[in-house]
């Protein structure tokens, strides 16, 4: 839906007026921010407010040049709290992006006046949580913008640098008004609690920074987040991108960084060899081992299509999450790599509030008993659970085998003859579109097999994966397995570049603003497609792996090899009439990188299964297969070699 809705600017005189009634309600209310019962409202004034710059000391030396780094803070907070003696939280946004690339759909960067102070804040945090009794704090990680240091992507520095900002709100670091010499700074005006949030890297140091355990960390809110850098780089060794790290902290550091720090950028090279084989690189940047210490509250939002960061990162934090009992929510749109401001405005502000007023101002206004899941099974349409994954569901195992047609297999629970074999070769010009297309066709570079027309409608709610048996004909070789639903359908058009949004001309205000500022953002709309398959999750994988998930090794060409490809988490319903298709294949275009040689792989079908999280368990699959005919094969286009698109550089967006 195209939003319209308008948040209305307050004029000053009535900001103050506004103020007093705040100032009262301070008596019997921890904010003194809210007019009503659990909702802090815009009483104060964002054109007066405070906007100050800070260089917190994170306590590293990452560019060895003898001195400790320092971190550059900006921040803008409502002035009257401060002359009535109250303390206020602190929504904070940890970015490498506010200089070099920009954050949000528009791309905006901070701005400053002639003296250095800041002007302009990045995205609608400040114009909509100032007013409301909320400093808003961004900050540039080491090695960008306006700060010391090297960026070591995901690394110590990295979550360092913003660590160290929440301990010195809490009172326990050091900051100065410069970034050499300067005096100290006190956070005098802050009570220490803290809400993190941000997209894609913004995102991955929220998670880190809460899996120190750091106090005064309250809640954490992360779009389209990194929980594992070499799962960002790498699927069971097979590589999902041509670059590593060490490209990455090129791309954002700031000219002088560049200067100095060469020697950071190689260790960075050296510990991400492109074999895919693990190291203590990936160990420091591994934040799901540490899940059990995360003391925040967690608000979890991806994008089901997200070909950047995958969803994998998403169900393995969120599956070690649950494991500890951390408190967590999460949001599951149909986009690719897109902040919710941008796919469903009005719902995301208004419940980003409620959790911010719950877990920052303390306010009982039931977000936290609200149901934990908010999926999109349509463009703009969506709907609720009251947990994820979603009640009633189980690893279901199903089975591939052949049909009764040449090439065109069947998957459901019945297990294939001894014996029984498929057989693919590698053709590193075609995608997962590509197969889909040619599901119900026999053709060289793929195996699929699908189920009949369902009966009733199938729920997959989570993660599952794939264990494939085969022969390699060559000493490498690379596994694709993905999860089609086979029928016509309009989804959002996440391959084009807006990945599910169109952006209008239009444009709406979300909160108060100023000339540098205004907090008025163009509107966005579903952009959609129709179609008639949807690969709706994905999984790959080195054969070489199949011995250890961290270390690849040559393969014997005609010997048998086992390994297991993990497939994204997603939430998707295959609705009555359509049909569930698994595919193995090789390369998958676009999406990971072909291996030296084009091997010949031959599956045992007899040892080749997939467990997957099915809502209603064998039960409902045999509910939904009953009496279910395999339709025969429909004409379907050539193959093209259809690729989802993806950047050259990784990671950094504009949205």
């Amino acid at each position: 839906m195209t939003i319209r809705a308008r948040v209305p600017r307050i004029p000053w005189k009535a900001l103050a007026v506004a103020a007093v009634v705040g100032l009262l309600s301070a008596l019997v209310s921890p904010s003194g921010a809210q007019a009503a019962p659990g909702e802090s409202t815009p009483v104060y004034s964002y054109d007066g407010a405070i906007r100050e710059s800070v260089w917190v000391d994170t306590r590293l030396d990452g560019d060895a040049d003898g001195r400790t780094d320092r971190v550059a803070v900006d921040i803008v907070r409502p002035a009257e709290p401060a002359q009535q003696g109250r303390k206020i939280p602190v929504i904070m946004d940890a970015s490498p992006y506010y200089s070099c690339c920009g954050r949000g759909n528009e791309s905006q960067k901070k701005t400053y006046d002639d003296r250095g102070r800041p002007v302009g804040f990045p995205l609608y945090y400040d114009n909509y949580f100032v007013p409301r009794g909320y400093a808003t704090v961004l900050v540039d990680l080491a090695g960008t913008n306006r700060s010391d240091g090297c960026v070591d992507v995901g690394g110590r520095s990295d979550i360092r640098s913003a660590k160290a900002v929440i301990d010195w709100l809490n009172g326990r670091g050091r900051a100065y008004d410069a970034r050499t010499a300067g005096h100290p700074v006190a956070a005098d005006w802050s009570n220490g609690r803290t809400g993190m949030i941000g997209k894609s890297w913004d995102a991955t140091i929220a998670n880190g920074v809460a899996a120190t355990g750091v106090k005064g960390l309250k809640t954490i809110v992360p779009i389209a987040g990194i929980s594992s850098w070499y799962d960002y780089y790498f699927a069971k060794g097979a590589p999902l991108y041509d670059s590593g790290p060490d490209g990455l902290a090129d791309y954002v550091d700031s000219p002088e960084a560049r200067e100095r720090c060469a020697a950071v950028q190689q260790r960075l090279a050296d510990g991400a060899p492109r074999t895919g084989d693990w190291t203590g690189l990936w160990t420091e940047r591994d934040y799901v081992p540490d899940a059990g210490k995360v003391r925040a509250s967690v608000f979890l939002v991806h994008g089901m299509q997200d070909l950047n960061v995958r969803t994998r990162h998403a169900g393995r934090w969120w599956d070690a999450l649950a494991r500890h009992g951390v408190e967590r929510k999460i949001w599951l749109s149909r986009t690719g790599h897109v902040d919710p401001f941008d796919f469903r405005r009005t719902d995301w502000v208004r419940t980003l509030h409620q959790w911010f007023d719950h877990y920052l101002m303390g306010y009982d206004n039931g977000i936290d008993r609200a149901p934990m899941a908010d999926v999109e099974r349509a463009p703009d349409s969506w709907t609720t659970d009251a947990r994820w994954p979603a009640a009633g569901t189980t690893a279901t195992t199903l089975r591939p085998r052949n049909g009764t047609t040449p090439g065109v297999g069947v998957l459901g629970t019945e297990p294939a003859p001894h014996g029984s074999t498929a057989q693919f070769t590698d053709d590193p010009e075609l995608s997962e579109a590509d197969w889909a297309a040619h599901i119900d066709e026999s053709t060289p570079a793929k195996a699929g097999f699908a189920t009949g027309p369902l009966r009733a409608p199938l729920r997959l709610s989570g993660a599952g994966k794939v264990t494939v048996t085969a022969t390699p004909s060559t000493s490498t070789a690379h596994l694709s397995a993905v999860l089609v639903d086979v029928g016509p359908d309009t989804i959002r058009n996440y391959a084009a570049e807006g990945e599910g949004i169109t952006t209008l001309g239009t444009r709406t205000c979300w909160g108060a603003g100023t000339t540098g500022d205004t907090g008025c953002f163009k509107d966005t709309a579903a952009d959609t497609r129709k179609v008639a398959h949807t690969v709706f999750s994905r999984g790959w994988a080195d054969l070489g792996n199949h011995a250890d998930d961290h270390k690849g090794r040559p393969l014997t060409p005609g010997k048998r090899y086992t390994i297991t490809l993990d497939l994204a988490a997603s939430d998707h319903i295959v609705p009555a009439g359509h049909r569930l298709a698994l595919i193995v294949a090789g390369t998958d275009a676009g999406l990971i990188d072909p291996p030296p040689s084009r091997p010949r792989l031959t599956l045992d079908l007899s040892r080749t299964t997939a467990e997957l999280p099915l809502t209603g368990g064998a039960p409902a699959f045999a509910k939904a297969t009953a009496g279910a005919r395999h339709p025969a094969p429909e004409p379907a286009p050539p193959l093209r070699g259809i690729a989802p698109p993806r950047t050259a550089t990784p990671l950094p967006s504009a949205r």
